[in-house]
């Protein structure tokens, strides 16, 4: 079998419909204008960068960033006008954050093109132009010929295949079946209209956008600060600087005396010039490393997650991964935590574990049945879209592999179905395979039966029920239908209803997945009448999917009810532990699920999401068709506020407290969203409303959720007035848009594919892992990033106040205290001054600078490590060496040395090292009492614990002396 690339050129020619032709240069004659399209290929793209755009768009990107932004300014001016310091003061810097933050972004998304081009590159042969070719396929899948085109046996035939195909325009709404459009041959089923980023998933993406964290906002913030502070300097000085030069004798002093040029520029010029100088003698309180340092913290931090044995899963042989380290801090700050079910709560394992007939119950490996069991075992084996595979890798992993030895194995859509099918298969009735239009199975006595498949009347979110019309060996017509209990039982007619429906909510409340099954005979005539009102549905352009249902409505009905089924999801391993630990840690943890809401429900009780006292609210579609949304919301509302009060009474009893509990389903939800444009009730606006009443709940089940829904949701708190921090977590590709909508999307390596895994910031492969990367490994990162940004704060003011007081003293002639280029004298009568010269006051200033705020980083550290030892005490031994050769060597490479032999001149003067020692304490003495005075008074829970185990190795030292 070959995949098969044809020549296509199409056009549109109304909103929501497409004409492609097939095979053909040029539209059949006739046909009016059109306009030659090129459709998407099959690539997946999760990448954000390509070649040609990485460089305009980081820059983008890293410009929006106050400090590169203010830097670049900075930089220019010292272009353009005389200033204190080099341009290269700020160029260079400047140069060096954006490189390194470009390769590091850029690595790491060379990391996400890696993952594309794994699952974009497969090789596979396909029919290209009449020849069979081996090439890069973009994933290109193979699927079995129909009945109208096995005509064609060689690459040479299919290429002479000539069709027009009309069908819809792509759609996002994965509840909308797009059915088989309308073609003069009929080769649907092995042709692919919607690919790569026309398919259902790909148009329910969230594009792409640059995260940034919280910390890195508010970064911005405090810059904007600086940066007010800074102009404000400026300003103080330079009117400062006017009102001292009002003397004549101070404006042009013998030693400073102006060009013609100056004296004739007008003063508002001037004023304007000196402003600009002072911004950048003072322009380092705006921490410029610090954005590099950050980026290089965050990048090396990610690896303390990769690193972690306790995330490393010894089944699939992978640890966590980590697709952007720009958000490390946020996982500490999570508030609301927005989760998947199935695959991501649950193993996405499907096993069947029960078959209700007629009221009677059967498990697995049980080989007596009468007929009518049989019939129902039959019916599943027929009833579904299953397909049989060979051993096949999909992404990554390698499936039909058992011993060593390639088998056959089931794919589907649903899981659901591959459970039915592989439970069927113990209950010894084997599905084979679907070859030339007929169903083949193998019944318990290893006979081989053959029906043919007429019809497929497939699954829909309304109707929750699929059907499928065979032909026996015999020449009858069986219509099989299954589907949920609600969309089967009122179509029955005859059976055991009561008993089947008693067993199916018991296992509904057991958290089991259950599925009606029912059917009924046809005769010919039926079944011709019924081809003919399908054909008639599915060849209409207009209203297609009305006419569908409208069809579908009148062929199921009248059945007759066989029995149910029960599929169990196991829950995850320590899944119940971590909701409960996020719980404690005062997350709020959302469930969005495509799932009804009894299999949801009971999942989010046996995870500990609901507990048994917990008093379930329900905003679904069956309480709307009862009472107004109005009205509805308005009820829990007043629910929820009277629980507030009940709350907040001070003679309540300490067990009084009711905890809340929402279930909300989709068509509700869409209802919620939606703007009311009832301006007669009191109603306003339902979401804020909604969003009340979400406030006050401990958890909140969406049920029955479509995947841009669920980015509605995240999206919709994210805008709540609090501004909270999100996560959500999936393993599908319906869970995508979710995943990139959240502050932090973490995909799970499951059994869905690696789509949510590539498209996430972090990936881990169970959701127990996540208690650890958001308790553990976000705590740590947020305090890391806190007390390096305001340390970096702390630093550079340090460095730049004494450089603004000396402006007092050199009469605000911008003079830079730090390594002067202008000549050595004191100006002032100061005895420090007049102990040394301008360039010596300054390296004394500089030098109690470093050590102290080096130092007061030794005073907050927390841990203690070698490389904490080898970096504080080697920069502080680093500065006096290098200070050391920089001004005791005369370096043939410069043309002149203005430090020569300061630092020396410095260090020979007593005066000089008791200035150092005591203005060292004197700083730093504040933090010390400080510190010792909370330490004994107020100690943390951290040092606590620290005084607990330093107490308890003492006693077990002195214990071990005494013995």
């Amino acid at each position: 079998n070959f995949g098969v690339t044809l020549n296509c050129t199409g056009e549109e020619s109304w909103v929501d419909s497409r004409t492609v032709y097939i095979g053909q240069k040029e539209p059949p004659p006739g046909t009016e204008a059109y306009i030659p399209q090129r459709f998407p290929d099959n690539r997946i793209v999760s990448s954000k960068y390509t070649f040609w755009n990485f460089i305009p768009k980081n820059l983008f990107e890293q410009f929006r960033r106050i400090a590169n932004f203010y830097f670049l300014i900075i930089f220019l001016v010292q272009l353009i006008i005389d200033t204190p310091t080099s341009p290269t003061t700020s160029g260079l810097p400047l140069f060096f954050v954006i490189t390194v933050t470009a390769i590091k972004q850029g690595y790491e998304d060379w990391i996400r093109h890696k993952a594309d081009n794994a699952i974009n590159q497969c090789p596979v042969h396909i029919i290209q132009h009449g020849k069979v070719v081996r090439k890069q396929s973009q994933k290109l899948r193979t699927y079995y010929a129909v009945q109208d085109t096995k005509a064609f046996n060689t690459a040479e035939e299919v290429d002479t295949l000539h069709a027009t195909i009309e069908c819809e325009q792509p759609q996002p709404d994965l509840r909308k079946h797009i059915n088989k459009p309308s073609l003069s041959l009929r080769v649907t089923d092995s042709v692919a209209i919607y690919t790569g980023m026309e398919t259902k998933m790909a148009l329910n993406y969230q594009s792409k956008s640059q995260k940034r964290s919280a910390v890195e906002k508010s970064m911005n913030a405090y810059l904007i600060v600086y940066l007010c502070i800074l102009i404000s300097k400026a300003l103080i000085n330079t009117v400062l600087k006017y009102a001292w030069q009002a003397n004549p004798n101070r404006d042009e002093p013998w030693y400073n005396q102006k060009t013609e040029t100056e004296r004739q520029r007008h003063v508002l010029i001037r004023a304007f010039t000196d402003f600009l100088a002072f911004m950048v003698l003072f322009n380092y309180i705006i921490p410029v490393s610090m954005y590099v340092t950050v980026e290089m913290q965050k990048f090396l931090g990610s690896y303390f997650i990769l690193w972690d044995d306790d995330m490393f899963d010894e089944e699939l042989g992978e640890g966590p991964l980590v697709n952007t380290s720009d958000l490390n801090e946020e996982l500490g700050q999570v508030e609301y935590v927005f989760t998947d079910k199935t695959g991501t709560l649950t193993e996405n394992n499907m096993e069947l574990r029960e078959c209700c007939v007629d009221g009677h119950v059967y498990v697995p490996h049980v080989s007596l049945f009468s007929e009518r069991e049989e019939l129902f075992f039959r019916a599943l084996c027929l009833c579904h879209t299953v397909q049989v595979k060979e051993e096949e890798t999909v992404d990554g992993i390698k499936r039909g592999i058992h011993q060593g030895k390639s088998t056959s194995f089931y794919i589907s859509s649903s899981p659901d179905e591959v459970a039915l099918v592989e439970g069927m298969k113990r209950l010894g009735f084997t599905y084979l395979r679907l070859k030339d239009s007929h169903m083949e199975i193998l019944n318990r006595e290893d006979e081989m039966e053959r029906f043919e498949l007429l019809e497929v009347l497939n699954f829909d979110s309304v109707r929750r029920r699929m059907s499928v019309i065979v032909r026996s060996s015999s020449g009858d017509y069986y219509l099989f239908c299954k589907g949920a209990d609600s969309s089967v039982f009122p179509r029955v007619v005859s059976g055991k209803v009561e008993q089947v429906r008693a067993r199916v909510e018991h296992n509904a409340v057991e958290g089991l997945r259950t599925l009606c099954v029912a059917y009924k005979k046809l005769t010919h005539e039926e079944y011709e009448e019924t081809c003919h009102l399908l054909n008639r549905a599915k060849l209409a352009l207009q209203d297609r999917d009305k006419k569908l249902a409208e069809a579908y409505d009148v062929i199921e009905k009248d059945f007759i009810l066989l029995g149910a089924t029960a599929v169990e999801d196991r829950l995850q391993d320590k899944a119940a532990d971590t909701i409960e630990s996020l719980h404690k840690a005062g997350m709020k943890v959302w469930v969005l699920t495509g799932d009804k809401m009894e299999t949801a429900a009971a999942t989010c009780y046996a995870s500990k999401l609901f507990h048994r006292n917990t008093q379930i609210l329900e905003l679904t579609t069956k309480r709307t068709e009862e009472q107004s949304l109005h009205d509805v919301l308005f009820d829990l509302s007043r629910t929820m506020l009277t629980h507030l009060h009940t709350y907040n009474d001070p003679h309540r009893l300490s067990g009084d407290y009711q905890d809340y509990g929402l279930i909300i389903d989709g068509a509700t939800l869409s209802a919620v969203l939606k703007p009311t444009q009832d301006v007669t009730s009191n109603g306003g606006n339902y979401k804020e409303i909604f969003l009340e009443i979400c406030r006050n709940c401990s958890a909140v089940l969406c049920c029955r959720m479509a995947p841009l829904q669920k980015a509605q949701i995240v999206k919709m708190i994210k805008a709540s007035k609090e501004r909270p921090i999100t996560l959500a977590i999936g393993d599908g590709a319906n869970d995508v848009s979710m995943i990139l909508e959240a502050h932090v999307g973490i995909g799970i390596m499951g059994k869905e594919g690696r789509q949510a895994a590539r498209n996430s910031d972090y990936a881990i492969t169970k959701f127990k892992h996540l208690k650890k990367m958001l308790l553990v490994h976000g705590h740590y990162y947020y305090i890391r990033i806190a007390e390096l940004v305001q340390y970096f704060f702390y630093k550079n003011v340090c460095f730049i106040f004494p450089q603004f007081l000396y402006q007092f003293f050199c009469g605000f002639s911008q003079q830079p205290l730090y390594d002067t280029r202008q000549s050595l004298f004191a100006f002032f009568n100061i005895s420090l001054f007049q102990m040394f010269g301008n360039w010596t006051f300054g390296t004394l200033v500089f030098t109690v600078l470093v050590f102290t705020v080096t130092l007061k980083l030794a005073l907050d550290t927390h841990y203690w490590t070698w490389i904490n030892h080898f970096v504080i005490w080697g920069s502080l031994l680093f500065y006096v060496i290098f200070s050391l050769l920089w001004g005791g060597i005369i370096w043939p490479f410069l043309n002149y040395q203005r430090m020569y032999y300061v630092f020396m001149q410095m260090l020979s003067s007593g005066p000089a090292w008791l200035s150092i020692i005591l203005l060292i304490i004197v700083s730093l003495l504040p933090d010390v009492v400080k510190k010792v005075l909370c330490r004994a008074l107020w100690p943390t829970t951290t040092e606590r614990i620290q005084v607990r185990q330093h107490s308890a190795h003492y006693l077990h030292m002195h214990r071990d002396k005494s013995s």
